[in-house]
C-alpha cells in the first residue's frame, strides 16, 4: 500500500515555523505514544537545533505503562527531556513545569535582575498528535482549535498559561516516506487524512500487524471464540460479529474496516503500542 500525502499547507507551516524560531526558548515535541518512531518528523530536525525540546509523551493512557517505559529509557540513554500527558484530561501542568525545568537558566538570569518572564515555547508535531488538545487543557479553556482528523490547525495560535507563552503550529508530516511502516502507522493513527486512503486495505494491513501481539484483545472486543490465522479470515469473522452486512448476506468490508480504525483510534481494543524499541530495534534516527 503506498502512502504519500503532502499538502501544500504543510510547507507554509514548516517556513512559519522557521521564521518564528526566532520568538521562542524552546520546542514542545508533541508524539503519538502509539506510534513514537513514526511520530518523529525529519522535517523538524532544522528547527531543533540548539533549541531546548521537551518531547511529550501523549495519548500515553491507550498504551501500556511497560511499553511506554522502553521509549522513556531510551530519550534518558539520548538525554532528552520528556513528559508524559494524557491531554484529554484536562491536566497538562508537568509540561508547563517541564518547560521552565529545560528553561531554568533564563528564569534564573531575568530573576537576579528582578524580571518576571515568560517562557516562550513553539509546539510541534504529526497531524493529529493532540497538539492542540494538550494546549487547551493547559489553558484549561477551548482557546486552539481542535478535532480529531489531521491538519484542524492551519496558522500560527499564541496561548499563555502559568508564566509560559505556547505558540501552536499546524501538525506537519514529510513529502516522501521512505519506510512502509512509518506510513502505516501514521495512517492508523489518524495523522493521514482518511479520504486519501483505501480504508479497506488500511484496516488489513492493521489486524494483519496487530494480530500476532494484541489477538486476545481482538477476541474481546469483537466477541470472536476463536482467532482465525487468516488476516481476510479474521476480517469477515469481525464483520459478520458486528452483523455488517450487505445485500446477500455477504460482509460490509468497507463498514468494518472504518469500524475497526476507528476502535483502535479511540482505544477500544485496549492498550496498542506500534512500535516498541526493545523488540523491534527502533532507533530514533535521520531520515531523508
Amino acid at each position: 500500500m503506498n502512502i504519500q500525502w503532502f499538502p501544500g499547507h504543510m510547507t507554509k507551516a514548516i517556513r512559519m515555523m522557521e521564521e518564528n524560531l526566532r520568538l521562542v526558548d524552546a520546542l514542545v515535541y508533541v508524539i503519538d505514544s502509539r506510534a513514537v518512531y513514526s511520530s518523529d518528523n525529519p522535517l523538524f530536525d532544522k528547527l531543533l537545533k540548539g533549541k531546548r525540546v521537551l518531547y511529550v509523551f501523549n495519548k500515553c493512557d491507550l498504551v501500556e505503562e511497560r511499553d511506554l517505559a522502553l521509549w522513556c529509557e531510551r530519550f534518558r540513554e539520548e538525554g532528552k527531556t520528556y513528559v508524559r500527558s494524557v491531554g484529554t484530561s484536562g491536566d497538562c501542568s508537568s509540561i508547563v513545569a517541564g518547560l521552565k525545568r529545560i528553561a531554568a537558566d533564563k528564569l534564573s538570569r531575568f530573576g537576579e535582575r528582578g524580571a518576571n518572564v515568560a517562557v516562550r515555547a513553539m509546539v510541534v508535531g504529526v497531524p493529529n498528535s493532540g497538539k492542540s488538545t494538550v494546549i487547551n487543557a493547559m489553558c484549561k479553556r477551548a482557546g486552539a482549535v481542535t478535532g480529531d482528523r489531521p491538519g484542524v490547525t492551519r496558522g500560527k495560535q499564541w496561548m499563555s498559561i502559568d508564566g509560559v507563552d505556547l505558540l501552536d503550529t499546524p501538525g506537519t508530516l514529510w513529502g516522501k516516506f521512505e519506510e512502509e511502516s512509518v506510513a502505516l502507522h501514521l495512517a492508523y493513527i489518524g495523522s493521514i487524512r482518511d479520504e486519501v486512503l483505501d480504508a479497506g486495505e488500511l484496516a488489513f494491513s492493521f489486524l494483519d500487524e496487530v494480530r500476532p501481539a494484541y489477538g486476545e484483545e481482538l477476541k474481546a472486543r469483537y466477541a470472536l471464540t476463536a482467532l482465525p490465522d487468516d488476516t481476510l479470515a479474521l476480517f469477515e469473522s469481525i464483520a459478520l460479529s458486528r452483523g455488517f452486512k450487505v445485500k446477500g448476506g455477504e460482509p460490509d468490508y468497507e463498514r468494518t474496516a472504518k469500524t475497526i480504525l476507528d476502535d483502535f483510534r479511540k482505544g477500544r481494543l485496549g492498550k496498542i503500542m506500534l512500535e516498541k524499541p526493545k523488540t523491534h530495534g527502533l532507533v530514533l534516527k535521520k531520515r531523508g
